[in-house]
């Protein structure tokens, strides 16, 4: 019995494997998908790796990015991270199909848990993996993002289960989807789902009032609360780690009141409004999520030898080949935001049955289906709709820690698929009267049918116009931005037509269905055939097998140039500096000590470093960050490194230290400050460090230091002075984690010169050492195995009292 009711579900989690497989079928070839966020990762990563492969234990440092920083957003593994195990143990299909099999079985799951027939499930998995944005961001290679979007449904199914009054299972599967929504570290996804968890908390709520079951709802908030903290305490070094760096990175409160130029700097904790909303969707792009290309579909697409631009460059003598390499990039894209790799595309066949949904679904599930669709479209529209925005920014807590507003769709793109199958269901529900069947089926071909026919006679309205043209005006001319503006308009009009007959095709089908010409099997096969169809051929549009490339071109994704090699000529430690990049790319990082690198969080005195001072052509700030060979380009436009001769080393005796009141103060000296010579320090930071007048130091001919050890977790030097001495070193400050001893008695570092640590050294020679021990790791790492304990011992409660809870009493 108990293998009839599970073999239905082992198929279809059997056909979602070979669905997941089937897509990204090169991946069992021994290929991987080339995406762009991966390959700067795995230059940034790449010195880590190493590190760990030659010497077997995580170093949680990097000195290859940013002039040095943690390895906690770099992928660092920590111990008793069973969670992580659990994680890989559910994700084991070769990667990106391991991403799409997530996809599917957790919303699955989800409407398992809501009640829905599994043959519907089957076909709402399908609607909601399929879902181009969720596609696009596993080619791009936001990967701890689809990661996080995985397990949202099976955070919810937890939650529902709870406020059903399933309280054991509820708990258990709330816990266990938390702890795997947080290890899959993307802390803004996760922040957006608990958006829609406070939706769905309120319509419950609202509902606990009418019926007069506030006790009851607050017990199943105090039982998922607890579930919540234990998924926490399980991902517990994560959390305290990633805590630890926000506040060093880009995403922590900035010290200086000032900008580069000298205007007073409004007081922000967290990230710029401008940044925050650069990526805002439009309003009217909207309707991407109905009509694929309505906006031009993305930066980069591909129109081939259809496309008026491809037959006008081959009328102006353009070789084919050529013509066809343009037409195959074209700039299509003409929305709000700076710029996409594809449409937020939901589908015209599961947009057909949500609006179905809104005339038949009633009750809660309806409520706070809508309510989150609201929430994530409004947030979405980000410098579009100030008004809610700017109030989420200035007064929702850590609002203002994340970027790319639009992304909040995922919220959306979540709660559309369900309530379309909640309204499909419902159709199909023979308990639901033929009338009100009808009624529904008729105004949702009226609203989408009108909508699509409002579109074509709207199309004047639009001029099409991209914010690529001016560029793409200069460099070809008016006459070619006019065949790409042909080209948008061609592709508007046939998504159109597109849209039109899936939304027809989806109508005529469940008017079938009304008259009792198609059955319950024959809807569903009918409309699992429609969305694959639907958004499988637009998915595919932007992420198919020709994305893949040979698995070493992934492994190694950069190749060392003739400058590359040249520096590695130099086997001492130094680091290199690639203006043309800037702080914008890993390349570098994957050969070099980079003062580079890409992460959305960079260290947040560096980026001001280069801000206030590098920007201002401050050359001494690369001086004393060791820079000894600069990445450049001669007349002929050909790399070639550039040795600066004024680096000042790894470490050196200074002669001054002076004290400065406030970060603006210490930032304005070193426009003017010798590094070499001397040193700056914020007194308020470093009270216990030096008074009011600057200290001096007598550094004799012979005095030296020397870096005679380096490992990315420790660094040891020898230092020799007749005096007592200040060295500066040229690494990062980082206020957590590094220990310093001279000759083993341990000392104090502190900061200097805004971002670099300092030492005071006795008289002599000393030999100094420092060590990286991140406390955070060692009390993280504690808590995680007892959250892990915890929860290990309340699953073995759980199957235990549910076993004897099904035994028949004797």
């Amino acid at each position: 019995m108990q293998l009839k009711k599970i073999l239905p579900h082992l198929i279809v989690i059997l056909v979602f494997i070979v669905i997941s497989i089937g897509y990204f079928v090169p991946a069992i070839q021994g290929k991987k998908i080339f995406q762009s966020d991966i390959v700067q990762f795995n230059g940034m990563a790449k010195e880590q790796r190493d590190f760990i492969q030659k010497n077997g234990e995580e170093p949680y440092w990097t000195n290859s990015a940013f002039g040095g920083m943690p390895t906690y957003q770099l992928g660092a593994n920590y111990p008793h991270d069973y969670i992580k195990k659990l994680d890989r143990v559910i994700r084991f299909l070769p990667r990106p199909a391991d991403y799409l099999f997530l996809y599917f079985v957790g919303f699955y799951l989800l409407l398992l848990v809501m009640r829905v027939d599994y043959k519907l499930a089957f076909l709402g998995a399908l609607a909601f993996g399929f879902s181009t944005y969720l596609i696009i961001i596993i080619g791009v290679g936001h990967n701890a993002k689809a990661h996080a979007i995985g397990y949202f449904p099976v955070v919810l199914s937890g939650i529902l289960l709870a406020f059903r009054q399933k309280y054991i299972a509820g708990f258990l599967l709330t816990a266990f989807g938390m702890a795997l929504e947080i290890s899959a570290n993307h802390i803004q996804m996760t922040y957006y789902l608990l958006l829609l968890v406070l939706a769905l908390g309120a319509v419950y709520l609202v509902e606990a009032f009418r019926n007069k079951q506030v006790p009851q709802f607050l017990k199943t908030c105090g039982i998922l609360a607890v579930a919540v903290l234990l998924g926490v305490l399980t991902n517990a070094t994560n959390l305290l780690a990633t805590q630890e760096y926000a506040q060093w990175s880009t995403r922590g409160k900035s010290e200086l009141t000032i900008n580069p130029d000298g205007s007073p700097k409004k007081d922000a904790d967290g990230l710029d409004k401008e940044y925050i909303t650069q990526y805002s969707y439009g309003i009217t792009e909207t309707l991407d999520l109905f009509v694929p290309r309505l906006f031009g579909g993305s930066n980069h697409e591909n129109l081939g030898e259809d496309s008026e631009t491809y037959n006008f460059l081959l009328q102006q003598g353009v070789p084919r080949v050529q013509a066809l390499d343009f037409a195959e990039n074209l700039p299509t894209y003409w929305g709000k935001q700076p710029g996409v790799a594809g449409p937020a595309y939901i589908g015209a066949v599961v947009m057909f049955l949500f609006v179905l949904a809104l005339f038949l679904v009633k009750g809660k599930t309806r409520q706070w289906l809508v309510a989150g669709i609201l929430v994530s479209l409004l947030l979405s529209w980000g410098k579009n709709f100030s008004l809610l925005t700017n109030f989420m920014i200035d007064y929702f807590p850590m609002y203002n820690k994340f970027r790319a507003v639009s992304s909040i769709q995922v919220i959306l793109e979540l709660c559309v698929p369900v309530l379309a199958i909640a309204g499909l269901a419902r159709f199909l529900d023979r308990s639901v009267t033929v009338e009100e069947k009808t009624k529904a089926l008729k105004w949702t071909a009226i609203i989408t049918f009108g909508l699509v026919a409002l579109l074509f006679v709207g199309r004047g309205f639009f001029d099409f116009t991209g914010g690529s043209d001016a560029a793409y005006r200069q460099y070809y001319g008016n006459e070619i931005v006019d065949k790409i503006k042909a080209d948008r308009k061609s592709i508007y009009t046939s998504d159109l037509w597109r849209t039109l007959l899936f939304i027809a095709l989806s109508a005529a089908l469940l008017w079938g269905y009304l008259k009792g010409k198609s059955k319950y099997m024959m809807v569903i096969g009918g409309f699992t055939a429609l969305i694959l169809f639907d958004l499988g051929g637009v998915a595919r549009r932007y992420v198919d097998k020709d994305d893949f490339v040979q698995a070493k071109v992934m492994d190694v994704p950069f190749q060392a140039t003739s400058v590359d090699r040249e520096i590695l000529k130099d086997t001492s430690y130094y680091r290199v500096y690639e203006p043309s990049v800037g702080l914008n790319g890993a390349r570098t990082s994957y050969f070099h000590h980079s003062v580079g690198g890409y992460h959305a969080a960079k260290p947040g005195r560096l980026m001001e470093l280069f801000e206030y001072q590098v920007a201002n052509n401050n050359m001494a700030v690369l001086h004393m960050l060791n820079v000894k060979y600069v990445i450049q380009q001669n007349e002929e436009g050909k790399l070639y490194p550039a040795q600066n001769p004024e680096a000042a080393g790894n470490a050196w005796f200074v002669r001054r230290l002076i004290p400065v009141t406030g970060a603006d103060a210490e930032m304005q000296a070193l426009d003017t400050l010798n590094v070499k010579e001397e040193a700056v320090i914020d007194k308020n930071a470093f009270e216990d460090v030096v008074g009011n007048e600057p200290l001096s130091f007598t550094v004799g001919p012979e005095a030296s230091v020397h870096l005679t050890r380096y490992a990315l977790n420790e660094l040891e030097y020898s230092s020799d002075n007749p005096e007592e001495g200040l060295i500066v070193f040229s690494e990062m400050y980082y206020p957590h984690g590094w220990k310093v001893t001279i000759d083993d008695r341990e000392a104090s570092v502190f900061r200097v010169n805004y971002a670099l640590r300092a030492l005071k050294v006795p008289a002599g020679k000393h030999r100094i050492t420092f060590r990286f021990e991140p406390d955070v790791v060692k009390k993280g790492s504690t808590i995680a195995l007892m959250g892990n304990i915890i929860l290990g011992l309340l699953l073995l409660g759980g199957i235990f009292y549910s076993v004897k809870k099904k035994q028949p009493e004797v």
